[in-house]
């Protein structure tokens, strides 16, 4: 422990971290760095540095990182049509190779020697921090406190709170009995009710959707524009990354649009229930499949497609700075060269309809060769015939031994 001089806590304000600051300043006797990061949690973060200086922190950074998150990991990501066992779009694993890297930056910077999280030991948050910063630092010291101390309760971190003076906020009202993790792609709800998988969620619950049927009973249009596979507007409004998303997370919400009730399995070899929320992370999805349905290549799109699970596996299992990540990202990014156009879509009751899609500069649907009426020659149907027989020769070879 004594090896340890100055660490950078990844500090939130709330019980848990203000816990570990106080616990490493005790246990380490080293100086701790807070780092807070906004990603779209939709929290006021200066509370933090109030918080921090209470505890005689000098170097506070608490910084707004909601552009860079979804430019350079959420667009990055969707580029691929990400899902995770089939459902999940990875709203809390994208958020924290973002977190990991800037950790490591503030080590370099303030001559720091280890970083510190407030991950548990069961859950998936631990490897992806840890993964990133190794990658990034191979040398990094790391403090991970929920598997050093025995304060393993809530009980228990409410006695040690009070035993070293440090402030809870009573909140007024019903509090939510779910662990919740928000950024701007997506709010996450674990533990209470939920842990039992068979009990539905209550409507009560949900922060960022209503309903279906509770929705409008008119549908919303919107139009979205894509440049190499990315949003850059809505409805001719150009608008940046973060901006983009966070349009779509309010009307998509409105629109009863998002909702995710799953059971995964963790990297650490449980089977964890979680309700998501990400609206408007379900219309980016659904709309990138449909410009690329006219814009990739027929082999391109399979392969990626066949790719996808990979990729997807290597973001929630904290390989987002490997190499081999780093490397499908390369040939994704090349993928997407060509996908430039619109998509037109409703989102109504839960629902996202596409009603159009258009590229001026790569359509690789030919009306001339696809139609039902005379195609004056552009495609010659007996043709079709060779290619039957040869794609059955196997088969019928095979056949015949029967």
């Amino acid at each position: 422990m004594n090896e340890i001089n100055k660490v950078v806590l990844a500090y939130s304000g709330g019980l848990d971290t203000s816990i570990i600051l106080k616990w490493l300043q005790d246990e380490y006797h080293c100086e701790v760095v807070t780092f807070t990061a906004d990603i779209g949690q939709g929290e006021e973060l200066e509370p933090a540095r109030t918080k921090a200086k209470a505890f005689g922190i000098k170097e506070i950074y608490i910084e707004d990182l909601r552009e860079e998150f979804v430019r350079d990991y959420v667009f990055p990501m969707f580029r691929a049509n990400t899902i995770y066992e089939g459902e999940y779009l990875l709203g809390t694993s994208i958020a924290r190779p973002l977190i990991a890297k800037r950790l490591v930056e503030i080590t370099h910077q303030t001559g720091a020697d280890a970083i510190s999280h407030g991950a548990t030991g069961k859950g998936n948050d631990q490897v992806r921090f840890e993964l990133g910063a190794y990658a990034l630092k191979p040398d990094i010291k790391i403090i991970a406190p929920w598997r050093e101390w025995d304060l393993n309760s809530r009980k228990k971190l409410l006695d040690y709170a009070q035993q070293h003076s440090i402030p809870i906020e009573m909140k007024r009202g019903k509090q939510s009995p779910y662990s919740m993790d928000a950024n701007l792609l997506h709010i996450s709800y674990e533990g209470g009710f939920l842990e039992d998988p068979w009990l539905e969620p209550e409507e009560e619950m949900w922060r960022w959707s209503i309903s279906p049927e509770n929705a409008p009973n008119k549908p919303t249009t919107l139009e979205l524009e894509f440049v190499k596979g990315d949003i850059v507007a809505i409805n001719g409004q150009a608008m940046t990354p973060a901006k983009v998303l966070a349009y779509l997370n309010q009307v998509a919400g409105e629109n009863g649009v998002g909702r995710l009730d799953l059971v995964e399995n963790r990297y650490v070899g449980m089977k964890s229930r979680g309700c998501y929320e990400t609206p408007g992370g379900t219309v980016m999805l659904k709309a990138h499949r449909a410009i690329e349905s006219i814009t990739l290549d027929r082999e391109v799109a399979h392969l990626k497609d066949e790719l996808m699970p990979r990729y997807a596996s290597l973001i929630y299992n904290g390989y987002w700075w490997s190499p081999e990540r780093q490397l499908l990202q390369t040939l994704i990014n090349n993928s997407q060269i060509n996908v430039n156009g619109k998509v037109r879509l409703k989102v109504y009751k839960g629902n996202i309809i596409i009603t159009g899609r258009h590229s001026e500069s790569h359509n690789l649907f030919d009306p001339t060769i696809v139609t039902f009426e005379d195609d004056e020659g552009a495609y010659n149907q007996k043709d079709a015939e060779g290619f039957i027989k040869l794609n059955a020769l196997r088969m019928r070879i095979a056949a015949r031994l029967k």
